[in-house]
């Protein structure tokens, strides 16, 4: 199924996006199942590391914890931050922002 051009022309913007109050409501359940997801994801990967370090190297208390940890936070703060900037942008945030900017540009 093909387009024309002109079709283009005369559709509606941002016809195919939800109403933004119930968008903001499912971007926010979506980003609190995502973080649970990451969470998980984590642990399993402290995991993982702990277990490559016992089998090739000795583990101490300072290495388990320095492992757990780095691993974890290093890819909750990777992850979450990916995660929050799609939550912004499936929010509306992003959209608010750019219409702010362009009534802002428009004034001067």
């Amino acid at each position: 199924m093909r387009i024309a051009p002109e079709d283009l022309a005369t559709s509606a913007p941002r016809s195919y996006l939800p109403e933004m109050g119930t968008d903001r409501q499912a971007a926010m359940a979506e980003f609190k199942r995502i973080i649970a997801i990451i969470a998980v994801i984590a642990v399993l990967m402290v995991i993982g590391a702990l277990t490559y370090l016992g089998r090739y190297s000795t583990l101490d208390a300072n290495t388990v914890v320095a492992t757990t940890l780095g691993v974890f936070f290093s890819t909750l703060l990777g992850c979450g931050l990916f995660a929050a900037a799609f939550f912004s942008d499936k929010s509306g945030h992003d959209q608010d922002v750019t219409d702010a900017s362009k009534s802002e540009r428009e004034r001067r």
